[in-house]
């Protein structure tokens, strides 16, 4: 599957500390239902038998939404287990090798915080761009902060799109309207709601207006 532009504008970064009771694939199934345009299975503590036994069945529940399926870091259990793609960050195996290794149709993904790394990654054969932490985020809180200044400079120096990340919800996402970006990457906002299916769908909307209309 390749990927569009279009296919940036929610994307769904699970995060199982959030699962209040529910599985990983419940989770990302009402992500789905909600109209999440991607996903990534971000999994830091799970074994890689038990990584690739979830990414299996997650990639076969996004297969039937026809939503691509990004694994998290691990290119090992990416190519293994047939996703879509992965994405990486600036520690991880260099996009150049990746590409290598994966082909001309595998999705690359991987993390920018300058316009330095940005152009880079682009050059090496990235197919998008993830920045943040555009706000504080409790996902990691340790994370760089990006400025919306850096933002639109990232945007403004590549031609694959770019989706933001950290700390995204509800309530701060109009800040980042005219910056440039094809998407939003969440994850408390959509896995930590009380209805996810229904939250997706008005973030999604949401999102859908900030980008058509930038300068809100």
């Amino acid at each position: 599957m390749r990927l569009k532009k279009q296919d940036m504008l929610l994307y769904a970064v699970t995060d199982r500390s959030w699962n209040k009771g529910m599985s990983i694939y419940e989770q990302v199934e009402c992500a789905l239902k909600g109209g999440a345009t991607i996903v990534q299975l971000r999994e830091k503590e799970l074994s890689d038998e038990l990584f690739f036994r979830e990414a299996v069945e997650i990639k076969a529940l996004c297969y039937s939404y026809n939503v691509p399926f990004i694994i998290n870091d691990n290119v090992d259990i990416a190519l293994k287990c047939g996703a879509d793609g992965v994405h990486v960050g600036q520690d991880d195996m260099p996009v150049c090798q990746i590409r290598s290794l994966a082909g001309d149709d595998f999705i690359i993904g991987t993390t920018a915080k300058t316009v330095l790394q940005a152009v880079k990654a682009e050059k090496d054969g990235a197919d998008y761009l993830g920045v943040g932490a555009v706000f504080p985020s409790p996902t990691k809180e340790n994370a760089i902060r990006i400025t919306k200044d850096t933002l639109l400079n990232i945007c403004n120096s590549v031609k694959i799109p770019v989706a933001a990340i950290g700390g995204i919800t509800s309530e701060n996402m109009n800040a980042l309207a005219g910056s440039g970006i094809s998407g939003m990457a969440l994850v408390s906002a959509i896995f930590a709601a009380d209805d996810i299916e229904s939250e997706t769908a008005a973030l999604k909307s949401k999102i859908l207006q900030i980008i058509k209309a930038p300068y809100l």
